[in-house]
C-alpha cells in the first residue's frame, strides 16, 4: 500500500456505510441525467440569445474545459474513489480549507441548480396548463423526487437509468428529425415566404453574421455553456456507491464525455439552422420550437414532455449528489452530525431534506419574478459551480505533484501539466468575466461575500476546536 493509499484510509473509513449498488451503466446515466437537462434544453435558449451561431464555439470551448475536468477527475477518481470525491481530494492534497471550501462551495451550487431544474419544471408545464401557478408544480414534482431518493440507492440509480434513457433516445431522434427536416427544407417551400424559407445554413450568417455580438458575446455565453456541462462530475461522487469503482469509472467517463459532446454540439447545429437565433430565448425551449417546425400534429408537446422528463431526471441527479456531498461533510465533522446519519436503507435522508432547501427558493422566486427565476437561479448558482470546476484543476495539479514517484493507478492524465493549468487558467478566465456582464453580476456579488463566510465560518469553529482541546 503506498502513502496516499494510507493517508486516504482515515477518510475513507468515516465515510463507511453507503450501499455500492450502482452498476457502470447506471453510473454513466448519473451523469448524464445531471448534465444533459435544463442547460441543453432551455438554457441553450439563452445562450444562442448571447453569442448568436458563435454559441458553437461558446459550447466548443465549454467542452474542452469538461474533458479537460473529466481527465483530471478520472485520474484521481480511479486512485481513490469516494463518495467524498474531489472534496476529499481537496482536504488531502491542498489542505483542511480547500477541502471545506470545495464541499460547501459544490453543495450550494448544486442545491441551487435542482432550484434552476425544478424552475424549468413549471416552465415546462405551463406549455400546457397557463393558468395554473408555478409552484404547484414545483412542490408536486419535488415531493416525489425526493421521496424516491429517499427510498435506497438502487431504487434512485434504476428509476434515473430509465428517466435518463428516455432522454438520450429523443434526443437521437430529434437529431434524426432535426437532420431530416434541414435536408428537406430546400426542397419543400423553396423559394416561398414560409416556415421552411427560413431554414438552412443560411441561417449561420443571415441575422447579422456569425459572429453578431463579437467575440465578447461568443466568450460571455461560454459561462451558459459550462453551467449546462455541469454535474459531469457527479461520476466522481457516485463512484463512492459504485459495484466495481475502478473499472466502472473508467468506462462511464469515456462514454459520458463523448456522448455529451455529440448531444450538445451537434443538437445546437441543427437548431441554428433552423430556428434563427433571434427567435431563442428562455420562454420556450428552442427544441419546442423546432419540432414545431416540423409541421406534425403533437410533435412540440411529445418534445415538450420529453424536456420536462429531462429536467426531473437532472435534478432527481442533482439531489442525489447534493445529498452525498453534505453527508461527506458531516462526516468530515464540518456539518452537524446528523447529516451523517444513514437511514435503514443506507441513505442520508437528513442530508436530503436539508438538500432541498433549493427547491423551496425556487417555488418562492417563481411566485415574485416568474420571468427571470430561471436565470437568477442560473447567475448565483453558477459561482459554485465554476469555483469548483477550478479547483478541480488545482487539486489535480498537487495530486500529481503529490504522487510523482508512484505508477498510475490505471489511468493517467494526457499533456501533465499543461493540459491542467490550462483548464484551471479557463476556468479562472470564465469567473471573472462574470463581473463584466449585466445577466451574470450576480455570480460574483454573490459568490465573493459567500467565500468570506465560508472562511470566517471555518476559522471560527478551528479556534473553537482548538480552544475545546486546550480545555480539556
Amino acid at each position: 500500500m503506498n502513502s496516499g493509499e494510507q493517508g486516504f484510509l482515515k477518510i475513507i473509513e468515516r465515510e463507511r456505510g453507503l450501499q455500492r449498488r450502482l452498476s457502470a451503466a447506471r453510473l454513466s446515466m448519473i451523469a448524464i441525467g445531471g448534465a444533459i437537462g435544463t442547460g441543453l434544453f432551455l438554457g441553450s435558449g439563452f445562450a444562442i440569445g448571447l453569442a448568436g451561431p458563435a454559441v458553437l464555439l461558446s459550447y466548443a470551448v465549454g467542452a474542452l474545459i469538461a474533458l479537460l475536468l473529466m481527465g483530471c477527475l478520472a485520474e484521481m477518481t480511479i486512485a481513490h474513489p469516494i463518495t467524498g470525491s474531489f472534496g476529499a481530494y481537496a482536504e488531502y492534497y491542498i489542505g483542511p480549507l480547500a477541502g471545506f471550501l470545495v464541499r460547501y462551495a459544490y453543495w450550494t451550487c448544486i442545491v441551487l441548480a435542482v432550484g434552476t431544474e425544478v424552475t424549468a419544471v413549471a416552465l415546462y408545464m405551463h406549455y400546457w396548463f397557463a393558468a395554473a401557478p408555478g409552484w404547484v408544480w414545483i412542490l408536486a414534482f419535488s415531493a416525489l423526487l425526493i421521496a424516491i431518493n429517499a427510498r435506497s440507492v438502487n431504487v434512485f440509480g434504476a428509476v434515473e437509468y430509465g428517466l435518463s434513457a428516455i432522454k438520450v433516445a429523443a434526443i437521437v431522434i430529434f437529431i434524426v428529425l432535426a437532420a431530416y427536416l434541414l435536408w428537406s427544407a430546400p426542397s419543400r417551400l423553396s423559394g416561398t415566404a414560409g416556415a421552411g424559407a427560413t431554414i438552412g445554413l443560411r441561417n449561420y450568417t443571415a441575422y447579422g453574421g456569425f459572429l453578431p455580438h463579437g467575440i465578447w458575446g461568443a466568450w460571455v455565453a461560454v459561462i451558459m455553456a459550462v453551467f449546462s456541462y455541469l454535474s459531469i462530475e457527479m461520476i466522481a461522487v457516485a463512484a463512492g456507491e459504485a459495484q466495481q469503482p475502478q473499472v466502472a469509472v473508467r468506462r462511464a467517463f469515456r462514454s459520458t464525455v463523448l456522448r455529451l459532446i455529440l448531444f450538445y454540439l451537434l443538437t445546437l447545429a441543427l437548431i441554428l439552422a433552423i430556428v434563427p437565433w433571434t427567435e431563442a430565448g428562455i420562454d420556450e425551449s428552442p427544441f419546442v420550437k423546432v419540432m414545431r417546425a416540423l409541421a406534425i400534429p403533437g410533435a412540440a408537446a411529445i418534445f415538450n414532455f420529453v424536456i420536462l422528463i429531462a429536467a426531473l431526471s437532472a435534478m432527481n441527479s442533482q439531489l442525489y449528489i447534493t445529498t452525498r456531498m453534505m453527508f461527506s461533510l458531516a462526516r468530515a465533522g464540518y456539518a452537524p452530525r446528523r447529516f451523517g446519519a444513514l437511514s435503514e436503507r443506507g441513505v442520508p435522508v437528513q442530508a436530503l431534506l436539508l438538500s432541498s432547501i433549493g427547491i423551496a427558493i425556487a417555488a418562492v422566486l417563481s411566485v415574485l419574478a416568474p420571468k427571470s427565476a430561471f436565470i437568477l437561479m442560473v447567475s448565483i448558482s453558477a459561482f459554485g459551480a465554476m469555483f469548483t470546476w477550478m479547483m478541480i484543476f488545482v487539486t489535480h495539479y498537487y495530486f500529481r505533484r503529490a504522487r510523482a514517484a508512484q505508477p498510475p493507478a490505471g489511468f493517467r492524465m494526457i499533456g501533465f501539466p499543461l493540459t491542467t493549468l490550462l483548464g484551471a487558467a479557463l476556468m479562472a478566465a470564465v469567473l471573472l468575466t462574470t463581473a463584466f456582464t449585466d445577466t451574470f453580476r450576480l455570480t460574483l456579488a454573490f459568490g465573493l461575500p459567500f467565500m468570506a463566510a465560508l472562511c470566517a465560518l471555518y476559522w471560527y469553529r478551528q479556534a473553537r476546536d482548538s480552544s475545546s482541546a486546550s480545555a480539556a
